[in-house]
């Protein structure tokens, strides 16, 4: 507790990574200290109702803890941080999880000194299988890293990186899920195509994707390594794998995830 009674988290913004948030901590650590901001009064009584945390204003909110979570949309963060503007101090830590926004224009929002951490959540997080990459503000030390790292180690894993790096995790973890989600869309297809009925189509793909991940996380192997162990001469695999390559997959995914960078850079440079 700090020495004008601050403590604990403020979570603002009670959307998907919000609420991921919200729920990983509490399974780790209980509610106590906890509070939730939200500016819809039915979601915000939802999220009270359904974790035992109080539902706060943002200037009680702002009066009562001592780390602040924006779990707001890019596309809000500049309304709240007008707000927040007034009733944030330098012994406040400042942790956005808002996708693309830079920490230069969060701190410029604030009082001087004020340290802010940015940080790209994904929303396996709702599952505690997030991967979450952090990056410091100018006024952010180790210690405040420290701080944001224990936070998100909650609900998956975490890395930092230079700011410079964080739209390219925004393209590749933070908008990834949605990759892997299409293309197991497409695979279930194939398998209806293929006279499967749906459900056994999905049990399938499921459980070979998260085979194939766990392989990929625990052997060690390269990519390249493990899906040629697969790949027998002249079999069905390869047969596969021609095809892809003749539709040009490998240059579209890569041509994909240019494009969420470059939108992720400007969700960062717009000003509302």
């Amino acid at each position: 507790m700090t020495a004008d009674g601050r403590r604990g988290l403020a979570i603002i913004g009670g959307g998907k990574i919000g609420e991921a948030l919200l729920s990983g901590l509490i399974r780790r650590g209980g509610a106590d200290g906890i509070l939730i901001c939200e500016r819809n009064a039915e979601r915000a009584a939802q999220l009270a109702d359904r974790y035992g945390v109080p539902a706060v204003d943002l200037a009680d909110a702002a009066a009562r803890a001592r780390v602040l979570l924006l779990a707001v949309k890019p596309q809000d963060i500049d309304t709240l941080l007008a707000r927040l503007g007034g009733v944030v101090d330098a012994g406040h830590l400042v942790v956005s999880v808002a996708a693309g926004v830079p920490t230069a224009r969060i701190e410029a929002a604030l009082p001087a000194g004020t340290p802010v951490v940015r940080v790209m959540p994904n929303t396996p997080a709702l599952v505690d299988q997030g991967m979450s990459v952090l990056s410091p503000g100018a006024h952010a030390e180790e210690r405040h890293l420290d701080e944001a790292e224990a936070l998100l180690a909650a609900v998956g894993q975490v890395r930092r990186v230079p700011e410079s790096q964080q739209d390219a995790v925004t393209a590749l973890s933070g908008s990834g899920p949605a990759y892997f989600f299409y293309l197991v869309e497409a695979m279930v297809d194939a398998g209806i195509l293929l006279g499967l009925p749906r459900a056994l189509a999905a049990d399938l793909i499921v459980q070979t994707a998260l085979g194939a991940a766990v392989m990929m996380r625990d052997s060690g192997e390269h990519p390249v390594v493990l899906r040629e162990a697969v790949t027998s001469p002249g079999g069905t695999t390869i047969a596969a794998i021609r095809e892809l390559e003749r539709h040009g997959v490998r240059a579209a995914l890569i041509a994909a995830i240019e494009a969420a960078h470059d939108r992720s850079v400007e969700l960062g440079s717009d000003t509302h």
